[in-house]
């Protein structure tokens, strides 16, 4: 092996079958996160049928097009992975309800048109990626309930998106918009907008976790020297993402 090079643990079929867990609705979920892995272990294509995939916290790059596989799918994580795109494979996953890629090199240009094929998708998070714009094709995810599009370089939110007939939750802190005192106006407008919790304080990495206690430092110094403005939608959980998550994350799962 190359000098230098990282080699991720390798999954086996063995382990992969060992990792799967029963969820509270009685559904199969594969639980292979914090794993360190570098490469999509393509031995899990042999267990297809199962309900839930996490592969959250670790290492991959890519994820492959035999995605498309998972046809059964309904939960699929992948935050907290060095992804830079995704496969466009992914919008035939149509029993998918709930995608967590927050945490990613994910670009606008790299999410796939066809994600807007996910017509049961109930909750989507691109948080802490890359992203300067959302697609307004997002707007025909008509079940959509809460999005997570925190920490990018978005500079507006279309209309699709903040229109959707469901959303109930959304997320948008700490992006460029250009008009902070209007973004606040629409978001009081839609009066559907509350708390989004995403991922737990404890599963974030040393570096995430480190960046969000500095930043959360930073606005409890600016609250302390600037008196709060009064009448304005007040959002403490959302200061920094992750922070106040769900104890037990099995009560977000959707019933």
């Amino acid at each position: 092996m190359a000098k230098g090079k990282a080699k991720g643990k390798k999954v086996t079929l063995k382990i992969a079958k060992n990792s799967i867990r029963i969820s509270f609705d009685g559904g199969r979920r594969l639980d292979l996160s914090k794993m360190g892995i570098t490469t999509f272990p393509t031995c899990i294509l042999k267990l297809a049928d199962i309900d839930e995939l996490d592969l959250s916290r670790n290492m991959l790059k890519k994820i492959p097009s035999s995605i498309q596989k998972f046809q059964k799918l309904r939960w699929l994580d992948l935050h907290s992975n060095q992804l830079e795109e995704l496969p466009e494979t992914i919008g035939t996953l149509q029993n998918l309800f709930y995608l967590n890629i927050c945490n990613n090199k994910l670009t606008t240009r790299n999410l796939p048109e066809e994600l807007n094929l996910l017509k049961n998708l109930r909750i989507l998070n691109l948080g802490l990626n890359c992203l300067d714009s959302i697609p307004t094709s997002l707007g025909a995810l008509k079940e959509l309930k809460e999005i997570g599009l925190f920490d990018n370089a978005l500079t507006t939110i279309p209309n699709s998106v903040k229109k959707l007939p469901k959303l109930k939750k959304l997320n948008a802190q700490r992006n460029p918009l250009p008009d902070s005192t209007n973004q606040e106006e629409r978001t009081d407008s839609i009066k559907r907008i509350e708390t989004l919790y995403l991922v737990q304080k404890k599963d974030l990495c040393a570096s995430c976790l480190k960046m969000c206690q500095d930043e959360r430092d930073k606005l409890n110094k600016l609250e302390n020297m600037t008196p709060s403005p009064s009448k304005k939608p007040s959002f403490p959980l959302l200061l920094t993402p992750n922070s106040s998550a769900k104890g037990n994350q099995e009560e977000w799962r959707l019933r």
